[in-house]
């Protein structure tokens, strides 16, 4: 009899990724800090062609960009003469389920389609999981949804409640769990059970389908400016999305452009807590992720996890909720298009990024996503009221996530604040000394390790003294 233990399924989890991905991430480790990452990303077999006409098929990719020129100008209002970069803005929402996880989506959906596999199973908040079962719908494919959606009284929040739904509607069977360790645990049992592919947004193959999103910002902005932009913001979770974006601006040529990721503070929730569950406003693209993400990325249920964050990104901002929020309903009375907040978390810190650049320079915001009834910025905030949360009008820097919305009462008042990117790189190897003592590491750790944090085997080996203590 099989032992369904939580213990025992994780102990099997390589066994069940390699029959439910089709890969043996042992082929490619060299410690347990190390492995070869290219090699990995390479097995997939899908070249920047492939990826984009495996999209177009189902109604992904291509997406429009255009400038937000009220929003700019709104911006070089409050900015010293000379500044306020150009902004424009990736609309990811008119992709088939309306966010840029259909891309991910697409590439893991065609995949087990080659490979034979009869169904695909995802454990997610709520937009991938629609983005899979949309893409399961047009390959001819069964899928499972599994979602943390209610604390243990059986209330979720409008937002992931809705993605749920939408998930059903595309026919998907939808497992709902209350918050906690589970997800992942029953994510395994459940491939396990079914034999079907593992749609992880952490696969190579789902952050083989972002990287098209980059390619083409790349590109469009080269091809209509003769430059590679200057920036892109990108919102920051669980890494894949920065991964993937930045890895298809390489391909572009974009060598130069700043990556720059952003997530809303949500410091101090903890995020397997039932009682702080309800209280976050954000499903996604926030600290609870991004934090722990950036500073360790093998913590998913993939053995090796192909969204590395730090091996990308240039700079790491942090915005409120209420300047999320803000925004959201700038973008609407400004620029005439309504989009779901989490997906506005990038365009908040291109506004505070934009104002410290020049007029003629480049600022994409990556991503958007579509909005609906239990996404709409009103149904979250009176979600929140009802929670006991203080929603105001004032100075965002009041804001205190799981108490406190502070909703700017001016533009001027958006800020956001940079990390301490030194801080993030130093916790990283922390963790990493946790897997394999600094003292124990090779020259083959120090490259890989050097390589995941954006930085040289010298400043690396310059870490280990205060590792070894």
């Amino acid at each position: 009899m099989t032992d369904n233990s939580y213990a025992a399924v994780i102990a099997r989890k390589n066994a069940i990724m390699k029959m439910s991905v089709g890969l043996d991430f042992d082929d490619y480790v060299h410690s347990p800090i190390a492995f070869d990452y290219e090699r990995m990303m390479a097995d997939t077999g899908y070249d920047m062609d492939a990826v984009r006409q495996i999209q177009a098929e189902t109604k992904v990719g291509n997406t429009p960009m255009f400038e937000l020129h009220n929003l700019t100008e709104a911006v070089r209002r409050i900015s010293e003469p000379g500044k306020g970069a150009r902004i424009f803005l990736k609309d990811e929402a008119a992709n088939a389920s309306g966010s840029f996880k259909a891309r991910r989506a697409a590439v893991s959906a065609y995949e087990a389609k080659q490979k034979g596999y009869k169904g695909l199973v995802a454990a997610t908040s709520g937009n991938y999981g629609a983005a899979v079962a949309s893409q399961a719908v047009q390959r001819g494919l069964k899928c499972i949804v599994i979602q943390e959606v209610f604390d243990s009284h059986f209330v979720g929040q409008p937002e992931i409640v809705e993605k749920s739904r939408i998930c059903e509607a595309y026919g998907a069977e939808v497992i709902r769990l209350s918050v906690g360790p589970e997800l992942f645990y029953i994510h395994l049992l459940t491939l396990e059970e079914t034999g079907f592919f593992n749609a992880s947004l952490y696969t190579p193959f789902g952050i083989k389908g972002i990287e098209s999103l980059g390619y083409e910002i790349g590109t469009d902005i080269k091809q209509k400016f003769g430059k590679a932009p200057d920036a892109v913001v990108i919102t920051h979770a669980g890494g894949g999305n920065l991964t993937g974006t930045a890895r298809g601006l390489l391909e572009a040529g974009c060598e130069k452009t700043r990556i720059v990721a952003c997530s809303v503070d949500l410091s101090g929730l903890h995020m397997a807590s039932d009682h702080d569950f309800n209280r976050k406003s954000f499903t996604t693209g926030h600290t609870g992720f991004g934090i722990p993400f950036a500073t360790w990325p093998d913590r998913v249920d993939v053995p090796r996890n192909a969204a590395r964050p730090l091996r990308y990104m240039d700079e790491y901002q942090l915005v409120t909720q209420g300047e999320v929020f803000y925004i959201t309903e700038l973008l609407t009375k400004l620029e005439g298009i309504e989009r779901g907040p989490a997906g506005n978390t990038s365009l908040t810190a291109a506004v505070t990024l934009a104002r410290q650049m020049d007029e003629d320079q480049i600022v994409v915001v990556q991503e958007t996503e579509y909005t609906g009834a239990g996404k709409h910025h009103n149904s979250q905030l009176s979600f929140a009221r009802d929670n006991g949360i203080d929603v105001k009008r004032g100075d965002p820097s009041g804001n205190i996530p799981g108490k406190t919305i502070v909703i700017p009462e001016h533009i001027s008042q958006v800020r956001g604040k940079v990390q301490d990117m030194e801080r993030l790189r130093h916790s990283y190897l922390k963790n990493a000394a946790k897997q394999k003592p600094a003292a124990e590491w090779d020259e083959v750790d120090i490259q890989f390790l050097a390589d995941d944090i954006k930085m040289c085997p010298t400043w690396v080996k310059n870490q280990l003294s205060k590792l070894s203590n």
